[in-house]
């Protein structure tokens, strides 16, 4: 097919047998292989000029592109054993990308040397068809049928306030007290105005008054260290707010709705060794 082809493109056997490095005659035994398997001649010949039958003509585009899936077979092949290296750029939400991602990201640095990422943090989506972004961290489903995701763990969250904010409002101690609290709402989520809970009773989902509602969850940690209200954050984002008492945990006996958590990356994307090293560390550290 390989030599059909450059014989169309040239519409010469010598020209083609020049460019391959063949003599003429083993281009023709070629062709002729390749008609004897079709069964019809692809190339009129005389001895002025080779032209493609109608046979030809309609062969001539299948052969291109199994060809071309051929080389991309041959260069992902040859691809995947080479050593991971290049620039990566992975998108993550904010909160989780600074305390649980960027730590990661430093020891898988340190096993690929070869490999420098950068780390886009954003509450807000990625786009990666526009932003050239490799591979990205999203929360929530997922409902993008061009993209081809990895399930990590899901995560909970916990709910904290500040002594201040506890002092002047009361602590409480079952989830329908939230109604009487204010609490910050993270604008980013689509489950509406409510929290859900699960405890002994079963599953308890609440409606809470979000007077502040934020789409970043810095911004959010922020507002409870101030005595805004209730939040509802991760631990690991928390974690030295209740170590120092600076916020404190309520409700510790109700667990909180868990969400799942992905890595997407397109369809069309070629996984790179880089890629493909990346994706296999994350999703052992957090699957």
């Amino acid at each position: 097919m390989a030599v059909f082809v450059r014989v169309a493109d040239t519409g010469s056997f010598t020209t083609a047998a020049k460019e391959l490095r063949l003599s003429p005659t083993m281009i023709g035994k070629h062709i002729r292989f390749l008609e004897a398997r079709l069964g019809s001649s692809l190339i009129n010949r005389s001895t002025r000029r080779q032209q493609l039958t109608e046979l030809g003509r309609n062969c001539l585009d299948h052969c291109r592109h199994l060809l071309e899936e051929a080389e991309a077979g041959d260069a992902l092949a040859e691809e995947t054993l080479r050593t991971p290296r290049g620039k990566l750029r992975v998108a993550a939400p904010a909160a989780f990308g600074a305390y649980g991602l960027t730590p990661a990201i430093v020891k898988f640095m340190q096993l690929y040397p070869e490999v420098s990422v950068e780390l886009l943090l954003s509450d807000g989506m990625a786009d990666l068809f526009e932003g050239s972004v490799d591979v990205a961290i999203r929360v929530g489903a997922l409902n993008h049928s061009t993209m081809i995701a990895r399930s990590l763990s899901p995560f909970r969250q916990l709910v904290c306030a500040s002594p201040d904010y506890l002092a002047a409002n009361g602590v409480p101690k079952h989830p329908t007290d939230l109604q009487q609290h204010d609490c910050m709402a993270f604008s980013g989520w689509m489950d509406g105005p409510g929290w859900t809970f699960y405890g002994p009773e079963g599953e308890i989902y609440v409606e809470v008054k979000s007077r502040l509602q934020i789409n970043n969850a810095f911004g959010i940690r922020h507002a409870a260290l101030s005595g805004a209200g209730l939040a509802m954050l991760r631990l690991e984002f928390v974690n030295d707010d209740l170590d120092s008492g600076r916020l404190v945990r309520v409700l510790s006996d109700y667990k909180t709705l868990s969400r799942p958590h992905h890595l997407v990356w397109l369809q069309s994307r070629r996984v790179t060794p880089k890629l493909r090293a990346f994706i296999d560390y994350i999703a052992e550290r957090y699957g």
